[in-house]
């Protein structure tokens, strides 16, 4: 072969090389500004999963079927998949934005459950950090206070704590405190003034009154543990009361 065939056979090679690259090169920014997938991020709460990443698919693909491969960047509902994810009852949080080779990422946060309502004759529900009063979950069940009593469903059945507001600093309180979260099993709540508190150990259920002063009263509380039980037994008494203020009643 003579140079100049030489010549022209490796111009063809370098233009088929260059051809090559360039129609990757346009695949590659077709990619970048066209629809190719969906990247869930979704963060555990104690290592628990409310919402499972197949649902949130699930729902993503139910509401939105125009959403696939091909479809451009700027017709993604980024703002209407966030709302759409928020009318879960378990999600938090939810955040959709487009990363990298067209992948349209979601990062969504759980609600926390901090206590249980239980009812015998209906539903059950959760109470989060934040105070909302959620449905439980079908897929996993937290092990948390539990709040039962007359008051306790009515506060199911408003959906809100807005008529008992100060009940959540005293579950905050109790479920923060490595002991009384251990030894505080559940509340009965009758009224907002009649909250019983029911032990991990002893028998007797403890008449705690309202929700305010509680810090007082489980100092009071305490006394009895350290005090006055172990030298009189654990089931000594068949009534204790803190709900008057600076007092234990044991009878």
């Amino acid at each position: 072969m003579n140079k100049r065939k030489l010549k022209k056979a490796l111009g063809l090679v370098t233009l088929s090389l260059v051809l090559v690259g360039f129609i990757g090169f346009v695949e590659k920014q077709v990619q970048l500004k066209t629809y190719q997938g969906l990247e869930i991020d979704l963060e555990a709460v104690s290592g628990v999963y409310f919402v499972e990443e197949k649902e949130i698919e699930r729902i993503i693909a139910s509401a939105f079927p125009e959403l696939k491969a091909g479809l451009p960047l700027d017709e993604v509902p980024l703002a209407a998949i966030e709302e759409r994810l928020l009318g879960h009852p378990f999600i938090k949080s939810a955040e959709a934005s487009v990363g990298q080779k067209g992948i349209v990422k979601t990062s969504i946060k759980q609600h926390e459950p901090i206590a249980r309502i239980a009812r015998p004759d209906g539903a059950d529900g959760y109470i989060t950090k934040e105070g909302l009063i959620i449905p439980t979950s079908p897929t996993y069940t937290s092990r948390v206070l539990i709040l039962e009593g007359e008051y306790a469903e009515q506060l199911m059945d408003q959906g809100s704590m807005d008529t008992m507001p100060e009940l959540m600093p005293l579950i905050h309180f109790i479920t923060q405190d490595e002991f009384w979260n251990a030894q505080v099993t559940e509340l009965e709540i009758n009224k907002k003034n009649d909250i019983r508190i029911h032990q991990q150990v002893g028998k007797q259920v403890i008449e705690f009154g309202d929700a305010l002063d509680f810090e007082s009263k489980f100092k009071r509380i305490e006394v009895l543990y350290k005090e006055i039980l172990p030298r009189k037994g654990w089931n000594a008494y068949e009534r204790i009361s803190v709900k008057f203020k600076n007092q234990i009643v044991c009878e």
